[in-house]
């Protein structure tokens, strides 16, 4: 099978990895066809495509899992092949065997070997038998809940419930204590058919200072295989990893053994395309055992391809037209150090639950957006200044990449990537990403799995995402907003023939010269507190400016400020000069940005309050997040007792649970089960209770 046909492919995917695709397939002038759903109008991937087509409404059944439409608008078009990227179709047997009986390429592996190693069960059968290790546990088929539990038993606790099919950490959950398998279990299950059709369960042994380690293979439909190495993918949260590096901490002994054992697990099925062989790493006996195979490019795939030098997607589009592997494991070599951090849309303040909206402001660091050239920093995204993170969709923005000569510099880069990378209008964990390269275990290379959960004491000192404002903020944010205004003036005075902001002339506010004029400002942050600012023009863009309370004012500061561009401002005391960029959004809030990234929001006080209770009320429980109700587990009348669970929501794919936060009696639920509710929402509403 050589040299097959392939001048056009249809890309099944979205976002980032559709975008990653298209780069690739230009560089090997392969033509690219692109899909979009209702939410996915105007979306960067569709712009990139050679052409695209609206494949359904915004339900994942209607578009990107619809394997009928996908087909037909292949066969309409002309294509030779499919790429799947990841998620979605990618690991699903039966829409390859479609494929294959119309004549398109699948490009990625067999369906017999997505059928095998795709569910969980079946490929630590299939493990054993290739003689590579697997962790104990119940994969059969038996899933009588009685039996489950009594298998976890067996096991002993701690234990892991797992989806047989699937991944990303939907439908897993780790169960510490007997008495919560059950509750444990049921939810698993209903999340699992949720994302996979399929809820049938295994159980294993949850090892309990893990290393999860992951190696990246290739084979070619000629019988030849290689690894490209391992990365390491420990730190994550709700199973889903957040920062991955490559290489891992392996010994050149061990990297070679477990290496070893992937290309045999790929190999007992028969394997071609890209695949990545999971193991967790036990760091207390130091032994290995098979996890699971996503038959797919991985996620963090780029780390591999910047310590190996190639392009993984280029290898995928050779392979699939019948090449042979570009290289032999002796011509593989490692270089240097990776790392990526996912940048999501999510609150670290408040467990990482995810978030949508606009993206209102976007800077990103060094952007190469290129598999491999010579720059140290990589930016593989699907998303513009402008665009919307959906609640259909997983929230991650982006991924960021760096490559340094070792492991310490990788680190330093990373850093200072993160620390020019700018996001407004949703909170997101780019300030929390920062944090954790900080921590000392991830520094010394000593962490495991539970890095988030061992280390939150250190990780969550301060918030990241509800920043209580400090008095420079108050006084950065009432000059960035007297400047913003005069350059406005500046601009609409003057037909488009905008004077220097720094003009006084042009200003059309209290300030005169030769005058001191006062003006103050009053500031709401994320909680509703207010504060007050006062600012006293003087000549030249001269201010000085003060905090006034109830009580006192602070001593007056003398600060003056420049322009740099549309977004950044010099603002200068006596003692320090800082370029301080920010953003105002269509409500007149304020964002700026400190010394050390975190982003602070100020809002002018409107008065115009209901004074109705609201989400902030301790009789009032609200939705964290725009969701549809899973579950409702209580009823008006009932006694609860708190951290007891209330209702469940379903958001982003994931389920999650809401808990009573104080003992009480339910006087109303104000959702229903499978309603949708926005962020904010009554969702359950407290008696109060007599003394």
């Amino acid at each position: 099978m050589n040299n097959l046909l392939m001048n056009k492919i249809l890309i099944a995917n979205r976002g980032e990895i559709a975008c990653r695709i298209v780069r690739t397939a230009q560089k090997m002038n392969i033509k690219t066809v692109g899909l979009y759903n209702d939410a996915d109008r105007g979306a960067k991937h569709v712009e990139m495509m050679d052409e695209a087509y609206y494949i359904g409404s915004n339900t994942l059944a209607d578009s990107y899992l619809n394997m009928n439409k996908i087909l037909k608008i292949a066969q309409m078009t002309g294509t030779h092949a499919i790429h799947p990227g990841y998620g979605f179709l990618s690991e699903n047997c039966n829409f390859v065997d479609l494929l294959e009986k119309n004549n398109i390429i699948f490009i990625g592996p067999p369906s017999n070997a997505i059928s095998a190693m795709g569910n969980k069960s079946e490929s630590k059968n299939v493990m054993q038998n290739a003689n590579v290790p697997v962790v104990e546990g119940y994969h059969g088929e038996n899933q009588d809940e009685k039996f489950l539990f009594e298998q976890a038993e067996k096991i002993g606790f701690p234990v892991l419930i797992k989806a047989v099919l699937g991944g990303g950490g939907k439908g897993m959950r780790t169960v510490f204590k007997k008495e919560d398998f059950y509750p444990a279990l049921e939810q698993a299950k209903r999340e699992a058919m949720k994302s996979f059709s399929d809820d049938q369960m295994l159980v294993e042994k949850f090892i309990q200072k893990p290393k999860h380690i992951e190696v990246q293979v290739f084979g070619d439909r000629h019988g030849n295989y290689v690894h490209l190495f391992e990365r390491d993918c420990s730190i994550q949260r709700r199973h889903q990893k957040i920062i991955e590096e490559a290489p891992s901490f392996l010994s050149p002994e061990m990297r070679m053994q477990i290496g070893d054992s992937a290309v045999r697990a790929a190999e007992a099925v028969g394997y071609y395309n890209a695949g990545t062989v999971e193991f967790i790493f036990d760091t207390i006996s130091d032994e290995y055992f098979f996890m699971e195979m996503n038959t797919r490019l991985q996620v963090e795939h780029p780390i591999s391809e910047e310590i190996s030098g190639q392009d993984f997607v280029e290898w995928q589009l050779r392979v699939a037209r019948g090449e042979k592997l570009p290289l032999t494991q002796n011509q593989l070599k490692i270089n240097g150090h990776s790392i990526e951090s996912r940048i999501y849309a999510e609150d670290p303040d408040s467990e990482f639950l995810p978030q949508s909206g606009t993206i209102h402001y976007l800077r990103e660091p060094n952007n190469r957006e290129s598999a491999i050239v010579d720059n140290d920093v990589r930016v593989d995204t699907g998303v513009r200044e402008g665009d919307d993170v959906s609640i259909f969709f997983d929230p991650m923005i982006s991924k960021l990449i760096v490559h340094g000569k070792n492991r310490d510099d990788a680190i330093k880069k990373m850093y200072n990537a993160l620390d020019n990378y700018n996001i407004i209008g949703l909170k997101n964990n780019i300030t929390f990403l920062k944090k954790a390269l900080e921590e000392k275990a991830f520094l010394e290379n000593n962490y495991d799995t539970d890095f988030i959960e061992k280390y939150k004491d250190s990780l969550f000192d301060r918030p990241f995402t509800n920043i209580i404002p400090t008095q420079k903020d108050l006084f950065h944010s009432a000059l960035i907003q007297i400047l913003n205004e005069k350059r406005k003036v500046d601009v609409e005075s003057e037909s488009g023939h905008a004077y220097s902001h720094s003009n006084p002339w042009h200003t059309q506010d209290a300030f005169r010269i030769n005058h001191s004029s006062t003006r103050k400002f009053s500031f709401l942050d994320n909680d509703d507190t207010e504060y007050t600012v006062e600012v006293i023009y003087e000549s030249n863009n001269q201010f000085k400016v003060r905090e006034v309370t109830e009580d006192s004012s602070s001593d007056w500061t003398h600060l003056s400020t420049s322009w740099v561009d549309d977004n950044n401002v010099i603002i200068e005391s006596d003692s320090q000069m800082l370029k301080v960029e920010y953003f105002i959004d269509a409500e007149g809030s304020v964002h700026s940005k400190r010394e050390n990234g975190d982003i602070v929001q100020l809002k002018e006080k409107v008065e115009d309050f209901s004074g109705e209770e609201g989400v902030n009320s301790a009789n009032l429980i609200s939705s964290p997040m725009p969701g549809k109700i899973v579950k409702i587990f209580t009823k008006p009348g009932e006694v609860v007792k708190k951290g007891q669970n209330l209702l469940s929501l379903e958001s982003m794919k994931m389920e999650y649970l809401i808990k009573a936060e104080k003992d009480g009696v339910i006087k109303e639920v104000h959702t229903a089960e499978t309603e949708f509710v926005q962020i904010g929402a009554k969702l359950v509403e407290f008696e109060e209770q007599e003394a």
